[in-house]
């Protein structure tokens, strides 16, 4: 079974005194998410963020701000575009839209540069691509437009593959259930005292979005051995905790990626010494945001046998 697990992504800002996204209905936010083919799940919600678990990934309402995150062959350009042509550009501070390169991108509807070119119909702005085109690489695109974020206003993208073997037999067990993954998880030292929202996907795949004040964790994974992929992505401080994930699915390979981070090397500190930084790349961009991309991998001397390919 073939699941593209790399997400796309889109982080919206406008001025909260213009338009107050939290005051959107239900119904606006469920017609932008079927823009992109995906539909909603579950709702949670504190006094500050609602958190919409979605049939691929997730969807965070601030006031100012939404976070839009979808995989599988979603069109997640067409739910921007909804927005942008509802609502106009003029209450638009910044927006930022991001691909991850794909296990499958022979499969999805659109490419990065297809993306780019309907935004660019409607608002202008600036692409780039963090990484060798030869390896792991994400792309970004951003509007031309002065924004300066706040000193709290971090991002840390957590991107694992090739999980080792128990975490794919405990992720693919028939039947299994949000509680087991919960304690496998180790969510109680992950995220202690936040509000919880998952969902146990068949035949296999699971979903998590987590919410504390501000702060949100998100969780998507794509378990099966042929594509086994995980994204982890929040705002809160990742610098004592990125070993935990790290040690649950001890992956071949990770990015990390961060947005206005300036603990980079505490961070880095953190990773264990079975992973090699083979790469990073770092800007500074007219966004206002200063963007890291580094990918880490374990080196590992093994002869494998070839893949026998079961999608015809």
């Amino acid at each position: 079974m073939l699941f593209e697990g790399s997400e796309k992504k889109c982080e919206l800002i406008v001025d909260s005194s213009k338009i107050n996204l939290r005051e959107l209905d239900k119904e606006f936010w469920k017609e932008l998410v079927a823009k992109c083919n995906a539909t909603i799940l579950s709702t949670i919600s504190n006094e500050h963020c609602d958190a919409y678990l979605l049939s691929e990934s997730s969807l965070f309402v601030w006031k100012d701000h939404f976070l839009l995150i979808t995989c599988g062959q979603t069109t997640l350009i067409d739910s921007i575009v909804f927005f942008l042509e509802t609502h106009g550009q003029e209450a638009v501070r910044q927006l930022i839209f991001q691909r991850k390169n794909e296990y499958f991108s022979y499969l999805q509807p659109t490419t990065f540069f297809d993306d780019v070119k309907k935004l660019k119909k409607t608002i202008d702005g600036e692409a780039y691509r963090f990484g060798k085109i030869d390896g792991h690489h994400n792309y970004l695109f951003h509007i031309n437009k002065e924004y300066k974020p706040t000193n709290l206003d971090k991002t840390y993208e957590l991107l694992m593959y090739d999980i080792c073997p128990k975490c794919i037999e405990v992720l693919t067990k028939e039947n299994q259930t949000k509680e087991v993954l919960r304690d496998f998880l180790a969510l109680d030292k992950l995220i202690p005292g936040f509000i919880i929202d998952d969902f146990v996907f068949e035949p296999y795949g699971y979903s998590l979005n987590a919410i504390k004040d501000e702060h949100y964790l998100t969780i998507h994974i794509t378990p099966q051995e042929s594509s086994s992929y995980i994204s982890f992505e929040t705002n809160f401080d990742l610098v004592e905790k990125i070993n935990i994930p790290l040690e649950v699915f001890r992956p071949g390979s990770f990015d990390l990626i961060t947005f206005n981070s300036d603990n980079i090397p505490q961070l880095i500190a953190q990773v264990p010494d079975a992973y090699t930084d083979k790469r990073k790349v770092q800007g500074e961009l007219g966004c206002g945001y200063t963007v890291t991309f580094s990918h880490f991998y374990k080196h590992v001397q093994e002869t494998l046998a070839p893949y026998k390919l079961e999608e015809f």
